[in-house]
């Protein structure tokens, strides 16, 4: 009697990722259900609010910490896992393979299954022609993003120079929440959570606050000496 092979289980964990605050990941998020329908077991779904040009993503950190072996990373485009310099989107890559996962990216052609089962001068090219492609993408996705970066620098110059330009608007209400709960003595990461935010603007509004504190106790005080300063002494 034939025992029947039981499929291994293909395992997943899904990296989804914008660059600021203002943006949702509503449009990735399909990307769960759709894994689920190609018979991945989602291990975990990491949502990020980063820049892809930013190696220290906390998120993106978490689950690189949680791979197994043999478990895929899948994500949107390559530009979502990484937007790094091409020397630094390879290291970032190589972490991955090391805790003996393999990404999943839409346009990058997966070889790895073939090369596995090739031999010799064949599996030579298989795996270097992988490589050519991931390094290729990886490349191209940081050149989008210094083409970005060199349009909105050469828009500001253009605003700056018509008189236009007012700079990055604030959003005064989420600042005024961050310091409101940060007086109050709540920590970084509650204060984060109960705005709506992460740590880092909650960091960079408090730091902002206590200099502007630290600016006004300053004029305050150095007007008051000017004023004691120009009294008579009669």
């Amino acid at each position: 009697m034939n025992r029947r092979e039981i499929p291994s289980l293909r395992v997943a964990r899904i990296y989804l990722r914008v660059s600021t605050e203002e943006q949702d990941l509503a449009r990735q998020e399909a990307m769960v259900g759709q894994a689920k329908a190609a018979g991945y077991y989602i291990a975990g779904v990491y949502r990020e609010k980063a820049s892809g040009a930013r190696a220290d993503r906390p998120e993106l950190l978490r689950l690189i910490s949680d791979l197994q072996p043999d478990e895929v990373v899948i994500a949107e485009k390559i530009d979502r896992i990484s937007r790094l310099p091409l020397p630094e989107a390879e290291k970032l890559v190589a972490t991955i393979r090391a805790k003996g996962a393999r990404l999943a990216v839409p346009g990058i052609v997966d070889l790895s299954d073939i090369a596995a089962d090739a031999e010799g001068v064949a599996k030579i090219v298989l795996e270097s022609v992988q490589e050519m492609l991931l390094k290729l993408a990886l490349q191209v996705a940081r050149d989008d993003f210094e083409d970005r970066r060199e349009r909105q620098r050469q828009g500001i110059d253009r605003a700056r120079t018509n008189g236009k330009y007012a700079g990055r608007q604030a959003d005064a209400a989420t600042h005024e929440r961050i310091v409101a709960l940060r007086t109050g003595g709540n920590s970084i990461a509650r204060t984060a959570r109960l705005a709506g935010c992460s740590e880092s603007q909650v960091k960079r509004v408090w730091a902002e606050h206590q200099r502007s504190k630290g600016g006004s106790r300053a004029t305050v005080g150095g007007n008051a000496d000017h004023t004691k300063s120009n009294r008579s002494p009669y």
